[in-house]
């Protein structure tokens, strides 16, 4: 009897905890060990948009998505924003934005064997509701937190 109280505390404990927290992933880089997560407050979400059309970037809720560079082809990657190790976006907050990095990977081709990762602006201004990539992708929100 006591082995299944036990057996039960343990599920809800594992439980609890796996709901709890952002699902973090740690990355190697140029620059070191970084962590990122796609749990952001804001629907950041989407399509992003240059001038209206191409090129274009991607994300999607599994932290993957599209990311298309100036007179390139489309890329699949996987995506996530800087945050610490548990799980909280890093940001520096402006007068009516925040300022986040965004890092990704291409995942069609690793570079010299190994996955690269690419470190780019990723910022939302809550007065003009539109977020950017790059300060050049563009997507309009409603400008509600999740």
């Amino acid at each position: 009897m006591n082995l299944k109280k036990v057996a039960l505390l343990v599920l809800l404990t594992v439980s609890l905890n796996s709901f709890g927290q952002n699902s973090v992933t740690e990355i190697n880089t140029k620059s070191g060990v970084h962590y990122h997560t796609t749990a952001v407050d804001f629907p950041i979400t989407g399509t992003y948009l240059f001038e209206g059309g191409e090129p274009i970037v991607v994300l999607n809720a599994n932290g993957t998505g599209v990311y298309q560079l100036h007179d390139q082809p489309k890329r699949p990657v996987v995506w996530g924003i800087e945050c610490t190790q548990t799980g909280e976006p890093k940001f520096i907050k402006g007068f009516d934005s925040a300022a986040y990095t965004l890092w990704y990977s291409f995942t069609d081709g690793a570079e010299n064997g190994e996955m690269a990762w690419y470190a780019v602006e990723f910022s939302i201004h809550f007065n003009t509701e539109k977020m950017y990539i790059q300060g050049e992708r563009m997507k309009l929100f409603n400008g509600e937190k999740k």
